[in-house]
């Protein structure tokens, strides 16, 4: 006797050897006749008066939660998600921290100011403690760090409470520094990814889209599994769609200098002159306010780190002199006394009340010098 289970029903067949349901047929038994499972095969009647048997069928047509299919699509995901400790929570560590989140990235913090509540609301775990921290065994150790700070944090770690393969990773704006500070103190056996997210919290506020994130893959074992945890790493950002550059830290570093660092030390002069927004606003002008803003919001910190720990910043501040100081002697070059006579005391009429100005006088070579003031 067959036992079959339907929505709660329990319905009691003869024996049945395996055959082709006609459609004719299919109305004896409707939950086998459409199962998938039972797609090859089908059952009818056998003659009666044979020696019956029991069968338990289930509805194998149905998704179970927890079958092998399920249970191993669920096993791949866990295995393609990192454990990843951020060291230093502040403002980049937990803008960086919510993408990884977002992603089902199982994300660990430490640092040395309480972020605790913070972390709870964004679903990381904060530790207080970096033993406690690296007892966790995290895959991934992060540095959010400053520049100035770096290499005090990393030195207090406890390194050996941590897997001997682990992968370290930092996200400074100056590439070459930390790359020597990891060589230098980490373990051989760890691996290390030097990266740069070229975006923060403003540039970044509105998504990552086309924002250039630079990586050098510094030392990473032969391993396929530690390769795969780098890529898996770099993958966080290139599925928030960054523009993703491989390239040498020392390379990184000569550009930052022309981009980043002359970026930030034009923004800081003009944040000196207290520009103010008027009436009259260029789209030049506005350019000029943003820069301010999005320069002066960072911690000098961050600007002093990109001058000390950058060995070609320093070239830099010099060719800004220079092409100035150029600027300038070109600009009043070009000025003499009687051009000068004639726009204010010339033919236009004397200006009463203008003051009389500092007119260069303009040498054979060009450049000009300084003169007494004109008279009439």
């Amino acid at each position: 006797t067959l036992f079959f289970f339907s929505l709660g029903t329990m319905l009691t067949l003869p024996s049945l050897k395996p055959s082709f349901l006609s459609s004719s047929e299919s109305h004896l038994c409707p939950s086998i006749a459409q199962s998938d499972a039972f797609s090859s095969v089908r059952y009818k009647w056998r003659s009666a008066g044979m020696r019956q048997k029991t069968i338990l069928v289930k509805a194998l047509d149905a998704a179970q939660a927890y079958d092998y299919e399920a249970r191993m699509t669920m096993e791949l995901e866990r295995k393609s998600k990192l454990k990843i400790a951020v060291v230093g929570f502040g403002n980049f560590g937990q803008f960086i921290a919510k993408a990884l989140v977002r992603q089902g990235h199982t994300v660990l913090a430490y640092s040395r100011s309480d972020y605790s509540s913070v972390a709870r609301e964004m679903g990381v775990a904060f530790f207080s403690d970096a033993h406690d921290l690296c007892e966790e065994h995290p895959e991934v150790v992060l540095l959010c760090t400053s520049i100035i700070s770096t290499e005090a944090v990393l030195r207090s770690l406890p390194l050996q409470r941590l897997k001997r393969s682990t992968l370290f990773v930092d996200v400074l704006s100056v590439k070459e520094f930390p790359r020597r500070l990891f060589l230098q103190i980490l373990p051989p056996e760890f691996d290390i990814l030097c990266t740069h997210p070229m975006f923060g919290p403003e540039s970044g506020k509105n998504g990552w889209a086309n924002l250039p994130f630079v990586y050098e893959k510094t030392r990473i074992g032969d391993e396929d599994a530690r390769a795969d945890r780098c890529d898996r790493f770099l993958e966080v950002f290139a599925n928030e769609g960054c523009r993703m550059v491989e390239m040498s830290c020392a390379e990184h570093d000569r550009h930052a200098a022309e981009t980043q660092f002359i970026t930030h030390t034009v923004g800081r002069m003009l944040g000196r002159l207290q520009l103010q927004s008027t009436p009259i606003n260029t789209k030049g002008y506005e350019t000029l306010l943003n820069l301010v803003e999005n320069t002066c919001g960072d911690s000098f910190d961050l600007y002093y780190g990109l001058f000390m720990y950058n060995v070609n910043a320093t070239e830099q501040i010099e060719r800004l002199e220079v092409a100035f100081d150029s600027l300038k002697k070109e600009l009043f070059g070009h000025l003499h006394d009687i051009l000068r006579r004639q726009i204010f005391d010339g033919d236009m009429g004397k200006l009463d009340g203008f003051p009389k100005k500092m007119v260069p006088a303009l040498p054979e070579n060009g450049y000009a010098k300084e003169s007494k003031n004109v008279q009439e």
